[in-house]
Order: structure tokens, then C-alpha cells, then sequence
């Protein structure tokens, strides 16, 4: 095909998009075949689309954006296995970079139109920037002018349109949520594998090399999973003193002896 026939190929995928699994990855599937002869043109096509598409349909494109930098991380880590151009590029992960705040300045418009996908939209942009798909800075400035517009009085200015949806759209609406949140549940723990570790996988994890956030794609899965964990636990309390005794009773019942919890301070 030539470069005509692939976008309007696409953009006819592209309007067929909904929430399910195998209309995303079939999308996925094609922006990443062509990606060498037309990645800049289909990137376009995602950019409009996102930009004239219905309030449903703008969250079926960041869903579908959210499982092509998932895919394009898996290209990533296995050099060649999207052929020989996608072990020195990072595919489309530097367009999203790029365009984001573009992207959900579309999918979430100010005022009452953009609140049916605000929470989808900050889950998604959460998961990437714990798991470092996109810059954590890039990330947190997005989300800051999101809840920044959420804490802000509403307007209602004369021009803008209400939001209003059928009995069936509201139906199929809470069915795509569904949907969506499935899959968003089942890939919460997964991890982005970097490409630059392939050799380390299968030592101890305390023969690891420590890294850090300045390494960036360098920087190890075990890490980002102990910053995540290091970032959301509370220090020792009461409540771990007696969680630790009662673990201590069921490993050596009787053996307490009432001897004095341990000092650690």
C-alpha cells in the first residue's frame, strides 16, 4: 500500500475503536507495522482523531495509547522482534512524550464535558508515571493542571455544549468503563522490562546492580517496584508491634513467654 492507503486504513480503524481488547490491539497491531514508512503520518491521524472524536471515543484512543507504549516497551526489550528499526527507536513512546499535554487537553476538555473521563484519564497517567513509562516531571505537571482545574469554581459559559447522552449511550458507556477497568486491574502490578538488563535476568536480585531514576530506561524493574512500595509504606507504628507478635505466635506458639516486644528505636 502506499502511504495514501495506509492512513486512511488506519483512520478507518481508528473510528471503529472501542474498548475491547482486540479492536485495541488490532489498531496497536497496524500503527506498529507501519511505523517505519508512515509513523509520523498515522501519528497525525491519532492527533485528529483525538481531537474531533466524541467524549467516548477520546478515552478509547488514550486506552489505546496506553497499550501501545506498552507494546512499544515490549519492542524495546526485545530488540528485533518488531524488525531491525525497533532496537534504536522508541517508536511512538517520544510522540505521546511529546504530545500529551496536547492529548489530554482533548480527552478531558475543561468544564462539566471533560468530567466523564477525568478519573479513567488520571488512572492511566498514574500507572505511567509509577511505572515510568513516560517522565514522572511530564506526568506530575499534567496531573498538577488537572487537579488544578478540578479545584477550580465550575463555569458554564453560554457556548459550550451540555452533555447529553442516550439510554443507549450510557449503556454502552458503562459497559467500556468496565471493561477498561478490567484490564487497567489486571496490568497494575505488571512492570516494564528494560531493554538494557536482558543479560542480568535470572541472578538474585541482591547481585543486581543498584540504579536510580538519573539512569533513566537503565533503571532496573526491582528498583521502580521498591520506590513504589517505599513511597506508600507508613512508618512502624503500634499496629505493625502487635502484626509482628501475632506472626510470632503463629510461627512459635508458647515460646513468648511474655518477654518484652524488641526496642526499635
Amino acid at each position: 500500500m502506499d502511504p495514501f492507503e495506509v492512513r486512511m486504513q488506519f483512520l478507518t480503524l481508528l473510528r471503529r475503536l472501542n474498548a475491547s481488547q482486540p479492536s485495541i490491539q488490532k489498531v496497536v497491531g497496524y500503527a506498529l507495522k507501519y511505523y517505519a514508512r508512515c509513523g509520523e503520518d498515522l501519528w497525525d491521524c491519532v492527533i485528529e482523531e483525538c481531537q474531533k472524536g466524541d467524549i467516548n471515543h477520546r478515552i478509547n484512543i488514550l486506552y489505546f495509547l496506553d497499550s501501545l507504549c506498552e507494546t512499544c516497551l515490549l519492542a524495546k526489550s526485545q530488540p528485533g522482534s518488531l524488525g531491525p528499526e525497533s532496537a534504536n527507536h522508541s517508536l511512538y513512546m517520544d510522540y505521546v512524550a511529546r504530545d500529551l499535554a496536547k492529548i489530554v487537553g482533548y480527552v478531558v476538555p475543561e468544564g462539566r464535558q471533560g468530567l466523564p473521563n477525568l478519573m479513567s484519564t488520571k488512572q492511566i497517567l498514574e500507572r505511567w508515571r509509577s511505572k515510568r513509562v513516560i517522565d514522572p516531571q511530564i506526568i506530575d505537571e499534567i496531573t498538577a493542571g488537572l487537579n488544578a482545574r478540578r479545584a477550580a469554581p465550575p463555569s458554564s459559559p453560554s457556548g459550550q455544549p451540555s452533555l447529553q447522552f442516550s439510554k443507549n449511550d450510557v449503556f454502552k458507556r458503562i459497559e467500556e468503563d468496565r471493561e477498561r477497568h478490567k484490564r487497567l486491574r489486571e496490568r497494575r502490578w505488571v512492570q516494564p522490562v528494560t531493554h538494557n538488563h536482558a543479560q542480568l535476568q535470572g541472578q538474585l536480585a541482591s547481585f543486581l546492580p543498584l540504579t536510580d531514576d538519573a539512569d533513566g530506561e537503565g533503571e532496573l524493574t526491582i528498583d521502580i517496584e521498591f520506590d513504589n512500595e517505599w513511597e506508600t509504606t507508613s512508618d512502624w507504628n503500634e499496629d505493625d508491634d502487635e502484626a509482628a507478635a501475632e506472626e510470632n505466635e503463629l510461627c512459635f506458639p508458647g515460646e513468648g513467654g511474655g518477654e518484652k516486644p524488641m526496642d526499635l528505636s
